[in-house]
């Protein structure tokens, strides 16, 4: 055998003592017990709940806020003031719309309808079906469009009502 024929086998033995090293090492030993798979993601997908700490490019506040609106004041922008000062407006709820909404009109329903319930539950702890309004901060269709589902839910004074402000807080 010649000097290359030994190089080459002697190569090539280093080769396969690596591979087999290398298999030992990695083989699974069938005394371990396998890794448990990943458990399943839940189904169906949990429910989307209005994110109080995320920053939105429209109005949006948590229930219990006291807001001066600006087309019952003369502000510019929703206001917020403390709820034992003079007010037009108090956010009752928050709100997460449905995927779906395709412009100003659908959006604006199914605001309405997500926010009926809190003006219901304010019309009865208060006495009135004709006092208040449902007044929700719509965010703008392009905002929406951007994937912003979370929402305000506001009762007002009704305009039948004489005294428009609301002097305390509703609940």
């Amino acid at each position: 055998m010649s000097g290359r024929q030994k190089a080459f086998l002697a190569g090539l033995v280093a080769a396969l003592v690596v591979v087999a090293a290398a298999v030992l090492l990695l083989w699974p030993d069938p005394e371990q017990p396998a890794a448990a798979p990943p458990p399943p993601s839940p189904s169906p997908s949990p429910t989307p709940s209005p994110s109080p700490s995320k920053t939105y490019p429209y109005p949006f506040y948590p229930p219990g806020t006291c807001l001066l609106m600006p087309w019952m004041s003369e502000v510019k922008d929703s206001t917020v003031v403390p709820c034992d000062q003079p007010h037009d407006a108090e956010t009752t709820a928050t709100v997460v719309m449905p995927d779906g909404l395709t412009d100003d009109r659908s959006i604006n329903k199914a605001l309405l309808d997500l926010c009926t319930p809190s003006l219901l539950g304010v019309q009865k702890q208060r006495g009135g079906l004709d006092l208040y309004n449902n007044s929700p901060i719509v965010p703008l269709t392009k905002y929406y469009q951007q994937g912003y589902r979370d929402a305000s839910c506001t009762v007002t004074v009704s305009n039948q009502q004489p005294e428009r402000k609301l002097t305390a807080p509703l609940h």
